[in-house]
């Protein structure tokens, strides 16, 4: 009470001296400076602080309205310059007080104007913390300011913002009053009247007029509009009021936002005759708000690192660089497409999204045009079909799969990115900001072209494709399709000029090509058939080859699919004409899946033969609604108990999508979460129904329910990748186990959680594109659901976990174990065929008691799969013990095991997984494989090894001999068991399905062994089948990889050189790196020419089996630090740094640094993604940073250091970029891990920069680093600053300025959010930016 009573006192003395003095205050010639000095001596006097908050409240309760007089508002104005009053503060009083009253009171709301205009930004340094607290909240109070925007305003910074925006947004509605009465009137008949002096309030002119009358008051109202119209656009007009807008924008959009809708509205009806006369302040009003959507590049020019930063952007077009050379900065591009070739890898995110968000990533790094940027995709997807000429036959992806990415995943990932409306402001933090990395007002910049740009860049690259006719030449296979193609558009051509010319054409008119078309047809067909472009492109000059001819054909001669529409019957012949050609339309699509579910017997199998044929392989213009169509098939919309019905029809579909390509493209188009949980119930179901009594052992080519079953659940086990070798699941980082995380819970998790994203996206086809992700069945699928699949899930960990010597015996799986036993090997002792070294194999149990009775011997055990696959681990641990102790030998081993295959081919899963752990466990002696015992290698393991030596050594790798020495080679008992199984199966078409699961889980398990394993199993398959020699030879040579880091880090330096060139500076010109196709290869292999491996294919198929995957981050850190050095040194050696003709310039130089970074990106992403990124933001580039001037050999200049920075720096930012995007549209899962990782790399830097960490690099590297990360950052990724914080923000803001870096400073701090609004708040204000 005491307090409250003397601060009243306090301000009822500051009243009565503010009245005194108004009134002894001369009206004219007095200075302010001796009446100023009495009140602030009577200010202080009573304990108050200048400049004074409550002075300042007074002043304005008096002048507002009881004194409102020409000398009040005279002495309010010199107690501002005098700084006895803080000119925001007073501002933001007088604005919750007049502009209320702006019409009643027009005199004041013009001398409110005029006191505006002169102090809005001009503020004084506030040095008192307590000034700065008490000044705040008096304003937050005046103008409500954390009830109108929504968050506590306690420091001043944010009140500085808050109150600017406040009073213009105010300041517009005024206008609007003042404009709208003004509407149906005749406007402007009184100018505006301005003082001469704009430094000088008006205020004098009017102490002459004492009559106020109504005429004066509507004269000053309307000039008023005009005035506050003057006085906005000079608040807007600098520097300093487009940053305190900014900040609004990037922190408050909903606000600003609705400032831009009253300027535009404002724009909207400036031609109006009322406003015409207002137009150009309204047009420079709008100029001067917009400017604060524009970031401009924020690093000096003036400075290295600031040229380094703005020479980012790679042109197609660039003369000086050679062809090579021009795409460079786009090989992420080929990388990923090549790494989604990978036939042992089946991602769960779909190429098409991962595909969209490198797309939006590299055209935002690479400040290209869209034109440039779908060029570059073309390009690459047309390498990797043609790197398939003359591919390396044996069990992986072929050219089916690579055509569905030219012709199915770039046109969906390009027809996503016209849907994503951030794409164009994916480096932004709201929508509608203009990227930093785009100039303004150049035709990339200008956020409204949107859409329409993305369609005229794509439509212009299609018409550059033209010029690159090698890339364009189809594979045989093809050149057919891509005839048709180009006849298809003459057709329409003609069709087209027939109609016009009045002609009747007739219902069927077809065009014929014996030669022309390319591959670039195909391309534009795929995009027609997505609506991205439409059929105008058949126009264009040249497009259709001269050699086509334009026939009219008769109804009898329509197309196979024609005559199937029209409903005729499914004989053979047209079974088979359709099976072999694509259908064309969606309708014939829906057509055959309704006749594969409720057609007649024969009608069914044929229309699933059908679907799965080549419209489902190369059906490239609706593959996505085959596959949906496909996966309907495999979940028949009925009970599960009634699934035995659709038997037949289940199997064919089974047998034709587990091939190679199919499953392939499935995974490519990022089915298999939904194609796993189409698969467990057809194995939960036909998993536990009894077979009909029958006594063959081969199921092969049966519509039976162990072939469906076996299907099913083999096609099930690819999915999940359960070959991975058990080793695996020790491999854990940070984030967890790298290896192993993909599980079967974790799929139906990935299955179930698209189920909200399809009911989110539900409008249907957009840009004619279908969801892919559509669930085929409503509501989430558990493990749970399918109690017989989780118990062999359970069964099968537990398998990996231990031996089977810890689990009870005696129970009824080792019956059925027993049964197992007895029927493979009693049918041996039945007809005497086994061997004489052993002892009777039908006496092998799994408890060691005899069988009990002759006649069971060699029967059949009618049990559901189930049982059999529950059974085999038991049964497995019999033979292998038998024939390590001698009672069984090798060959009736393999005899059995494959009897098992041949009986339930689904065994083969748990025969894999059980010889895989027993092999890791390295339980069982080594067997020799001599020929007499097991297979024997000899006659081709030292061609092998040496083919495989030439190999690596054509790829830079140079490793001792891999032979052991031992003769002969040997092999674990359970590796050579799975060895010896494998090379029995025959190569046919129809045990496709066996060979795609064994090949990779025996190359799996093979790691498991010593050194020499790879060579014996390759050597065996080479007996074998010598076709796939090539393929074996590569394969073999990828497991040298596995374990050796020295081989791992010469296989990278070769990727670096053969992209980039040689190292030493004296070698080449920087202008002649040899680029993508060194790097990747021309072409896989040719047959009898035997070419080298390209070491950047070699890479991409053997980085995800590294062991030691961290080694990769490492030495890829030393090689983009090494190459970038170099680069400059070539820059050096070269002379003076001035451009001249032929010779090498910075320029260039940064931009092959740039390369460096970009190739070490990508390299680095494909091998760990997430897992490395996160090891190398945490710990490696901070240990390169910590350890960095050890080991460097002379001198090194001041450039090459700072290319070195720079390259760290652009490695770091784009690695995040390719894992976590550039936007903010991300999983939260992801957002919260990047926010973790982001943080604390950037603490690092600020505790770097506190003095707390002491570093070994150079000052000069140190300094490049940080302004290039923050650069990059700022420019390319800003809303990751958000998730900094705040006081880390400004720990590195205050190292940049220290570094005179200011403007760049400025801009991080405008990133960090409402938290550092206040501190470039008071930057801003303090910075002396007038203009």
């Amino acid at each position: 009470m005491g307090s409250q009573r003397e601060t009243q006192m306090q301000r009822s003395e500051l009243e009565r001296m503010v009245a005194m003095t108004v009134k002894t205050f001369p009206v004219g010639n007095e200075t302010p400076l001796v009446w100023a000095m009495e009140l602030a001596k009577c200010v202080e006097g009573m304990g108050g602080g200048l400049p004074s908050t409550d002075l300042a409240e007074v002043v304005v309760a008096q002048l507002c309205f009881s004194n409102n007089n020409p000398s009040m508002w005279k002495f309010l104005h010199q107690a501002i310059s005098c700084g006895l009053l803080y000119p925001l503060h007073v501002l933001s009083l007088l604005t919750s007080r007049i502009i209320p009253h702006c019409r009643s009171q027009p005199e004041a709301y013009r001398l409110y104007l005029e006191l505006l205009s002169i102090h809005s930004v001009s503020f004084i340094p506030l040095g008192m913390d307590a000034s700065k607290e008490k000044i705040a909240k008096s304003i937050d109070v005046a103008l409500q300011l954390s009830k109108t925007y929504g968050f506590p305003v306690f420091e001043l910074g944010h009140a500085m913002v808050l109150c600017f925006f406040s009073i213009i947004v105010h300041l517009i509605d005024s206008a609007f009053d003042d404009l709208g009465l003004q509407m149906g009137s005749k406007v402007g008949a009184c100018e505006v009247t301005k003082s001469e002096d704009t430094q000088k309030m008006d205020i004098d002119f009017r102490g002459n007029q004492v009559h106020k009358t109504n005429e004066f008051h509507e004269q000053i109202r309307r000039t008023n509009s005009s005035m506050c119209l003057e006085v906005l656009t000079k608040l807007t007009d600098n520097k300093r009021a487009v940053g305190l807008l900014r900040l609004v924008h990037l922190n408050m959009p909903e606000k600003f936002n609705g400032l831009l809708r009253k300027i535009e509205f404002l724009e909207a009806h400036s031609l109006s005759p009322n406003l015409k006369h207002l137009s150009p302040l309204l047009s420079k009003l709008s100029t001067n708000i917009h400017r604060s959507l524009v970031l401009e590049c924020q690093l000096s020019k003036h400075q290295l690192i600031g040229a380094l930063m703005d020479n980012g952007s790679c042109k197609l077009a660039s003369p000086r660089h050679s062809v090579a050379d021009r795409f460079n900065c786009w090989v992420a591009f080929d990388i990923c497409m090549e790494d989604a070739m990978d036939g042992k890898q089946f991602p769960v995110t779909s190429a098409i999204d991962i595909l969209k968000e490198t797309i939006n990533t590299l055209q935002v790094f690479n400040g290209a045009s869209w034109q440039e940027t779908f060029l570059a995709l073309w390009l690459s997807a047309l390498r990797l079909v043609q790197r398939e000429r003359d591919p390396l036959e044996g069990p992986i992806p072929h050219l089916e799969a690579r055509l569905c990415i030219l012709l199915s995943i770039v046109p969906l990932a390009i027809a996503r990115v016209f849907e994503d409306n951030s794409t164009l402001n994916c480096s932004s933090l709201q929508e509608g900001m203009v990227p930093m990395h785009l100039k303004p007002g150049c035709e990339r910049g200008k956020s409204g072209l949107g859409l329409t740009s993305r369609r005229q860049g794509l439509i212009s690259s299609l018409q550059v494709l033209v010029q690159y006719h090698t890339l364009l030449c189809p594979p045989a296979s093809v050149v057919d399709a891509s005839n048709n193609a180009a006849a298809k558009a003459k057709s329409f051509i003609s069709r087209a000029k027939n109609v016009k010319d009045g002609i009747d054409v007739g219902d069927y008119s077809e065009a014929f090509v014996k030669e022309g078309g390319d591959l670039r047809h195909l391309i534009v067909e795929a995009c027609i058939a997505r609506n991205l472009i439409d059929t105008s492109v058949y126009f264009w000059p040249g497009y259709v080859p001269a050699s086509v001819s334009v026939s009219h054909s008769s109804p009898c001669e329509r197309s196979p699919w024609s005559a199937f529409m029209d409903g005729a019957p499914l004989t053979d012949n047209l079974v088979t004409t359709l099976i072999t050609s694509p259908a064309s339309s969606l309708a014939e699509i829906e057509k055959l899946y309704h006749i594969a579910l409720s057609g007649k017997e024969d009608e069914k199998l044929a229309s699933a033969k059908i679907l799965c044929g080549s419209s489902l392989s190369r059906g490239w213009n609706i593959q996505e609604h085959v596959i949906h169509y496909v996966l309907k098939l495999l979940c028949p919309p009925v009970p599960l108990s009634h699934l035995i019905e659709y038997m037949p029809m289940l199997s064919a579909v089974l047998y034709s999508s587990t091939t190679v390509d199919i499953v392939h493209i499935l995974s490519l188009h990022g089915m298999v979460p939904e194609v796993a949980a189409a698969l467990m119930p057809l194995c939960e179901v036909f998993g536990s129904l009894e077979p009909t009594s029958s006594h063959k052992l081969r199921a092969y080519n049966e519509s039976s329910k162990y072939m469906v079953f076996s299907l099913a659940f083999l096609f099930l086990m690819r999915l999940w990748k359960f070959y991975r070798p058990p080793v695996e699941h020790c491999i854990t980082g940070r984030g967890g186990a790298i290896g192993s995380e993909l599980t079967l819970e974790y799929l139906l998790l990935l299955r179930n959680s698209r189920i909200q994203f399809s009911s989110d996206d539900s409008q249907g086809e957009r840009m004619g594109r279908v969801n892919v992700r559509r669930p085929i069945s409503d509501g989430p699928i558990y493990i749970d659901s399918y109690p017989k699949l989780r118990a062999w899930y359970c069964q099968n960990r537990s398998c990996i976990a231990s031996t089977l010597s810890g689990l009870r015996s005696g129970n009824p799986i080792h019956q059925v174990a027993n049964k197992i036993l007895n029927m493979i090997y009693g049918r041996l002792t039945r007809s005497g065929t086994s061997s004489d070294n052993s002892s009777t194999p039908s006496c092998i149990t799994t408890s060691g008691s005899p069988v009990t009775s002759a006649q069971d011997a060699g029967q059949i055990p009618l049990l559901p799969a189930w049982d059999i696959l529950e059974a085999v681990p038991f049964v497995l641990e019999a033979i292998l013990t038998a024939c390590a102790h001698g009672r069984l030998s090798s060959r009736d081993l393999t005899t059995g095991l494959r009897d098992l295959v041949d009986f339930l081919p689904a065994s083969l899963a748990t025969i894999i997984t059980y010889f895989s752990a027993e092999v890791t466990r390295g339980l069982w002696k080594p067997v020799p494989m001599n020929g007499t015992d097991w297979p024997s290698p000899a006659a081709n393991l030292m061609s092998v090894e040496s083919e495989m030596k030439e190999i690596l050594a054509a790829a830079g790798v140079n490793v001792p001999t891999s032979s052991s020495g031992v003769s002969p080679p040997m092999l674990p008992l359970p590796m050579a068991a799975l060895v010896s199984l494998t090379i029995t199966f025959k190569l046919d078409k129809s045990l496709e399905y066996i060979h795609a699961v064994a090949g990779p889980a025996l190359e799996n398990c093979a790691s498991s062994c010593a050194w020499p394993s790879m060579p014996i199993i390759g050597s065996l398959w080479v007996q074998k089948v010598l076709r796939w020699h090539d393929f074996i030879i590569v394969s073999c040579s990828r497991s040298v990889f596995r374990q050796n880091g020295e081989a791992v880090s010469q296989l990278l330096r070769s990727c670096f050189t053969s992209f980039l060139g040689s190292l030493h500076p004296s070698s080449s010109s920087l202008l002649t790196g040899k680029g993508v196709n060194s790097l990747l290869g021309n072409f896989i292999s040719a047959r009898g020419l035997k070419p080298p491996v390209a070491p950047g294919f070699l890479y991409l198929r053997s980085c995800r089996t590294i062991r030691h995957i961290q080694h990769v981050n490492n030495v890829i850190v030393v090689l983009v630090a090494e190459f970038s050095r170099n680069s400059a040194m070539k820059w050096a050696s070269a002379g003076s740094p001035r451009l001249k003709s032929g010779q090498p310039s910075l320029a260039v130089a940064a931009s092959r640094a740039k390369e460096v970074a970009a190739l070490g990106a990508s390299l680095l992403c494909v091998a760990g993604g997430f897992h490395l990124v996160q090891e190398l933001y945490q710990e490696t580039v901070p240990t390169w940073l910590l350890s960095a001037g050890k080991g460097k050999s002379g001198e090194v200049s001041a450039v090459c250091q700072i290319l070195e920075g720079y390259a760290m720096a652009y490695l770091l930012v784009l690695s995040g970029a390719f894992v976590w995007g550039v936007g903010a549209k991300r999983p939260s899962q992801g957002l919260s891990r990047r926010s973790r990782i982001i943080g604390t790399h950037m603490d690092f830097i600020a505790g770097v920069l506190s003095g707390n960490i002491l570093l070994e690099c150079d000052p000069i590297t140190w300094k490049a680093y940080v302004s290039c990360l923050v650069g990059l950052t700022v420019s390319f990724a800003p809303i990751w600053i958000q998730e900094v914080k705040p006081e880390t923000l400004r720990i590195l803001a205050n190292g940049l300025r220290g570094w005179h870096e200011c403007e760049l400073a400025l801009t991080l701090l405008e990133r960090g959010g409402t938290a550092t609004m206040g501190s470039v708040a008071e930057m801003l204000l303090n910075s002396g930016l007038n203009d």
